[in-house]
């Protein structure tokens, strides 16, 4: 009888790995097909890369110091010129013509 019990547990031992072996490779078969959808997916999006966005994010970065220089730079020829950031330069200078 002891012959007969670990025969019976040794083919469920081997049922069960079986078993096992199946559940992984249905498993792995779920996640690729997953991860092909997502890539589909992520591709139709027009998504851009890291390195992509990182130069993008540099150059603004250089456009925003630029445009503070030029910025420092025209309130020191305002200031020479005597011109007030505050209202704008009026046209009175012009003759006005009569009609």
């Amino acid at each position: 009888m002891t012959q007969t019990n670990n025969r019976i547990f040794d083919e469920f031992a081997k049922l069960m790995t079986d078993a096992a072996g199946v559940a992984q490779g249905v498993r792995d078969e779920a996640e690729n097909a997953i991860r092909a959808q997502l890539e589909r997916f992520m591709g139709d999006m027009d998504l851009v890369t890291r390195d992509e966005f990182e130069a993008v994010k540099a150059m603004a970065i250089a456009a925003r110091d630029e445009n503070e220089a030029l910025a420092a730079r025209i309130a020191v020829l305002e200031e020479k010129l005597g011109i007030s950031a505050d209202k704008p330069q009026s046209d009175t200078d012009e003759p006005t013509s009569a009609i």
